[in-house]
């Protein structure tokens, strides 16, 4: 019986999935026969590159792709175990005899950052003056690693990790084709794992379908305990904890993840991939500090990344005993009293009372006019506090005037009509401020 992640391995450039800014140019070229002498494919592991890489010596010969199929014209080269400039000058000696089946020789060279300086130098010379027939097809998870003499002289393909709504929607319909019942929450416990490839992803459904009982549908928590991962609520559960500051709810919640076996770093890549897929500003610190969770003593990294937090509440746990912190926030709330002003009964604070003392107040019927002395007491006065204060005293409008026009009060234009346009110095025998 095949494997999963084999039986589902696509055989034309229309099967595979989730690399359309690949598959798309390629088989436009293919339609209009203009065929490059190289191609170097690129990205993680798992993500398709080999199994396009056949796909595409095959539609370069016109040749029926099966799994299992052997043609002489398509050669495939793992640069692992292929690495000195002795293999790479046997595959340009054999180059150079002509297809025996189909218009070109094609050589899949995997893995091919794994070639030595030597190596590269004698595929280079090849790359450079290739025969008419050749094409090669190169594939590197590692694409810093190949020489950009290289790279130069081949189209270069970037394969991407398949995002997670496309993977999700590949493994139900592959569950839907096996007959595996699987609930979406453990799925999701798949793709996560998974991380985007889909080999890996492939190769964990099949190990988990094993499990499957007939009539009984997989779920979240059989997967979780076959994949050593936390369950998707546990961790929305921990990472709410951690956004209310709730520091005794983060040590059982990590208490109890540990104890089901799981290890701090599945813990931790678990919380990224979480925080990641749905960011927050207040989950940054934690996004900072989860990467440290690493040997040695990975459980007090993972127990001090959550546990330090500013914004917790007031409860500690520290070896098991809760320490309660109480902070007691005095605020000096003024008082209230009732005083007459100028014949006016206001109900006003200490505060404001002292600085209305030093103005002149008049009330014109109309319009209550409070002319401070300084501009530092009118400051306080427009305070919006101090305005809503005066506001509910005088139940009228009110004008709080510029210092300048103290002097032009009602009080002191009296006085000053009968002594004949006075002026009010200060002690020093000045003009007052």
């Amino acid at each position: 019986m095949l494997a999963l992640y084999r039986k589902y391995r696509p055989k034309t450039l229309q099967d595979v999935i989730g690399q359309d800014q690949v598959t798309g140019p390629l088989a436009a070229a293919l339609g209009s026969g203009k065929v490059s002498h190289s191609y170097l494919f690129t990205g993680p592991r798992g993500c398709g590159k080999t199994s396009v890489a056949r796909i595409l010596a095959h539609e370069i010969n016109g040749f029926t792709y099966e799994l299992e199929d052997s043609y002489l014209d398509i050669i495939e080269i793992d640069a692992a175990s292929n690495t000195g400039v002795d293999n790479i000058r046997d595959l340009r000696e054999k180059a150079m005899i002509a297809p025996s089946e189909g218009k070109f020789k094609v050589y899949i060279i995997d893995e091919v950052h794994m070639l030595s300086k030597s190596a590269f130098n004698a595929l280079l010379k090849t790359l450079e003056e290739p025969p008419a027939h050749v094409v090669f097809i190169l594939a590197t998870t590692d694409l810093e690693k190949v020489p950009v003499t290289i790279t130069s002289r081949s189209q270069v393909f970037t394969f991407r990790l398949a995002d997670k709504a496309t993977m999700l929607s590949h493994l139900q319909a592959i569950c839907d084709k096996e007959g595996i019942k699987i609930s979406t929450p453990a799925l999701k416990l798949i793709v996560q794992k998974g991380g985007g490839s889909f080999r890996d992803s492939l190769s964990l459904l099949d190990q988990i379908s094993s499990l499957a009982e007939k009539d009984t549908e997989l779920d979240e928590a059989t997967v979780s305990n076959c994949l050593g991962l936390p369950m998707d609520s546990k961790i929305s559960a921990l990472l709410a904890a951690y956004t209310s500051g709730d520091a005794a709810t983060i040590t059982k919640a990590l208490k109890g993840l540990l104890a089901e076996g799981l290890k701090p770093e599945s813990v931790a890549n678990s919380c990224l991939a979480k925080i990641i897929s749905a960011p927050a500003p207040n989950l940054l610190s934690l996004l900072a500090e989860l990467p440290k969770v690493t040997a040695p003593y990975p459980e007090a990294k993972l127990l001090l990344a959550f546990l330090n937090n500013k914004d917790f509440n007031n409860d500690i746990k520290i070896e098991n005993k809760i320490i309660k912190k109480e902070i007691k926030i005095e605020t000096k709330k003024e008082k209230i009293i009732e005083k007459p002003i100028n014949n006016i009964s206001l109900k006003l604070t200490p505060a404001l009372e002292a600085q209305l003392n030093k103005c002149k107040i008049s009330d014109d019927g109309a319009t209550i006019h409070i002319y401070p002395p300084k501009k530092i007491i009118k400051t306080i006065l427009d305070r919006p506090a101090n305005r809503d204060l005066l506001k509910s005293n005088f139940n009228k409008e009110f004008i709080i005037h510029d210092p300048d026009d103290f002097e032009k009060s009602p009080e002191i234009s009296k006085i000053s009509d009968i002594m004949g346009n006075i002026q009010e110095v200060n002690d020093n025998g000045g003009i007052p401020f």
